[in-house]
């Protein structure tokens, strides 16, 4: 539903690890040309998504959601893996 609404279009990544992985996704604060001093905080309008996990290994071209603490805090953030984690 985001990315169809063009929720995503021009959303930065905001944390990258080099070798590691790359996070995007906060279409509140993240978008290209705005304050990106909150990039990373933020989410989108919709409800957030129930934990759901797999024994999937986090290996080179995995996408999973980023969430905090609370493992049902997923909403519009993922990240994407470079290598193993």
């Amino acid at each position: 539903a985001l990315a169809a609404a063009g929720q995503y279009d021009g959303v930065v990544f905001h944390r990258v690890i080099d070798g590691f992985m790359a996070q995007t996704g906060d279409v509140q604060y993240g978008k290209q040309g705005g304050d990106m001093g909150r990039a990373g905080m933020g989410g989108s309008d919709r409800p957030d998504l129930p934990a759901e996990f797999s024994d999937r290994a986090f290996e080179r071209g995995i996408i999973g959601m980023a969430r905090a603490q609370n493992p049902n805090s997923a909403n519009s953030q993922f990240f994407i893996m470079f290598k193993p984690g």
